[in-house]
């Protein structure tokens, strides 16, 4: 059941993150948002409520500790619980090694790992202590096989498969009732291309994408789909994409 359940989603101000909030709104979770473009956030939440869902937001930089945890401790003195969080925000900086793109490479580092680590760390002790919960991370088919142009992008989501699948594991392990879930997506539709600025890598992406992505509601369909499954079923991984691209 979705209804009532209060989820965290990053990365929420487009693409993915947005059309989840979107959905999981609409099918009566209460939804809190956290990215950095405030006006974005804004105008997702005033649309959730204008169809009558429930819905609110902090700007949030994933990369900051403290922006976590302050993200769900809203959550919790809003609506008293956090139920889900949603692991979402990430940046594809797509260009071979030699390009030397190392500011592009840190930046990767900080939000697609430290950013995943940061809101575990923040919603861990609630999960602890309330004795549930449930944690989805978006990884990539560039973290379950190599791609030419994706080693440090790819390096990224390689650590997000790993540490999911052990955080999966420690939890059944100690009884902590946290379930987990990753999300392998192929070619989808949002603003990772806008984040590469390696000319020949950026028109490569923009042709396969151009050619198979598909929307990123089908993303949130997958989440809402973990969401529902019965508190004692684990669904621990999805691999998801178009069905014209042979990933």
């Amino acid at each position: 059941m979705i209804k009532d359940k209060v989820v965290l989603i990053t990365g929420a101000s487009s693409g993915i993150g947005e059309a989840t909030a979107r959905l999981l709104a609409r099918q009566g979770a209460k939804v809190v948002l956290g990215a950095r473009r405030e006006e974005r956030l804004k105008e997702i939440v005033s649309a959730i409520k204008d169809e009558g869902g429930t819905a609110t937001y902090l700007v949030t930089d994933v990369t900051k500790p403290s922006d976590n945890e302050a993200l769900v401790n809203m959550a919790k003195e809003k609506y008293g619980r956090l139920d889900v969080i949603f692991l979402n925000a990430g940046l594809m900086p797509t260009a071979p090694v030699s390009a030397l793109k190392t500011d592009e490479w840190n930046a990767a580092v900080d939000i697609n790992i430290k950013g995943v680590l940061n809101g575990v760390a923040a919603a861990m002790p609630h999960f602890l202590a309330q004795k549930y919960g449930q944690i989805i991370a978006v990884s990539s088919v560039a973290g379950l096989k190599a791609y030419p142009g994706s080693a440090i992008y790819g390096g990224t989501k390689w650590f997000v498969r790993d540490f999911m699948e052990v955080l999966r594991m420690e939890s059944a392990m100690e009884g902590s009732n946290i379930r987990t879930s990753t999300i392998y997506p192929a070619a989808v539709k949002t603003e990772l291309l806008g984040g590469i600025s390696d000319p020949g890598a950026a028109a490569a992406m923009q042709k396969l994408y151009d050619q198979h992505a598909i929307p990123p509601e089908r993303i949130a369909d997958v989440v809402s789909f973990a969401i529902s499954a019965p508190a004692d079923t684990t669904i621990n991984e999805f691999t998801v994409g178009p069905a014209n691209q042979a990933w």
